[in-house]
């Protein structure tokens, strides 16, 4: 049974003032203001080891729309490993939208964290949609972080922070993956939202600072289609595994790397010894889920030595 606290406090302002780009998108919702109930959500997961040494969901609150009800075990590889998912009772992301997410893993516990569906991105006419999460992993803490993708629809403004602090021993394998839009709703809608706003930064509990990744995609300022952005492909994933050296350099030898014409994919490694970011682009999205929890299954063979099983038919 899943142990959880019941305490709340109030859910954490969701804070974009410093983003530039965001600038021309501050007019307020003619319906519902900015961050009004229902449309502030807030996530707090907390996971350890109990008395046995079972990981499991000791802390746990939550803010409509977001929704977690508890762990589950049904990992055929790592039965032992909590997995969760998120889901979302308002519908897709609209203007005004604002989400923080914390997500810490304690002193040697593991687990996995998922959505029920994509995040679908509405068209938006006043704000934008905004989400903070900041994922902690204390020592010899193990984190899988896969979500489904992010969909963005025509005129989506979109902007997302997330901080990773996660101490030498520990791992976390954080992924997200974008959809150039509904790519056979109508004519499609590639590449017609107006801004997409993604920041990565990795650090150390001490506060010691190791990496930053920022991508702003503004279509009217330079197409996604531009030779050395998206070119050809429709799809694209976004790896960060933060991991000790040793076994970063077993994963980067491990992983292979290519490109034709459905597919492509790339590794390097992070700076400060961080560990490896890795992409991925195609033209759908199941074969670049596949890429992803196939590299997934690589770094938790290195890590924990047991393999990531198939994915559940239905996801």
């Amino acid at each position: 049974m899943m142990e959880q606290k019941k305490e709340k406090t109030l859910a954490p302002e969701v804070d974009f003032s410093n983003a530039k780009e965001m600038a021309p998108y501050l007019e307020e919702p003619k319906a519902m203001y900015v961050g009004a109930p229902g449309k502030h959500g807030y996530l707090r997961l907390g996971f350890e080891l109990d008395s046995t040494g079972k990981s499991i969901l000791r802390d746990l609150d939550r803010r409509h729309p977001l929704i977690v009800q508890q762990e589950l075990y049904f990992d055929e590889g790592m039965p032992e490993m909590p997995c969760v998912y998120i889901l979302s009772s308002g519908g897709p992301n609209v203007d005004g939208d604002r989400y923080r997410q914390d997500i810490t893993v304690k002193k040697d516990a593991f687990a996995w964290v998922s959505t029920g569906a994509a995040t679908k991105l509405a068209e938006m006419r006043y704000n934008y949609s905004g989400l903070i999460q900041n994922i902690v992993l204390e020592d010899n803490a193990y984190l899988e972080f896969m979500p489904e993708p992010v969909i963005p629809c025509r005129h989506t403004r979109f902007i997302s922070d997330t901080r990773l602090c996660v101490a030498e021993t520990a791992t976390v394998f954080y992924s997200e993956i974008f959809m150039g839009g509904r790519k056979y709703y109508k004519e499609g809608e590639l590449f017609q939202y107006d801004i997409l706003s993604v920041c990565s930064h990795g650090e150390r509990p001490d506060g010691t600072q190791l990496f930053r990744e920022k991508f702003v995609i503004d279509p009217t300022v330079e197409h996604p289609r531009n030779l050395g952005v998206m070119g050809h492909f429709d799809v694209f994933a976004n790896v960060l595994v933060m991991t000790p050296k040793d076994m970063a350099d077993a994963i980067y030898d491990k992983t292979n790397v290519f490109i034709d014409k459905k597919l492509a994919a790339g590794i390097t490694r992070l700076p400060n010894d961080a560990g490896l970011l890795y992409k991925v682009l195609g033209m759908e999205p199941g074969p670049v889920k596949k890429m992803v929890r196939d590299f997934c299954s690589t770094v938790r063979q290195v890590v924990k030595g047991k393999p990531v099983p198939p994915e559940f038919p239905w996801r």
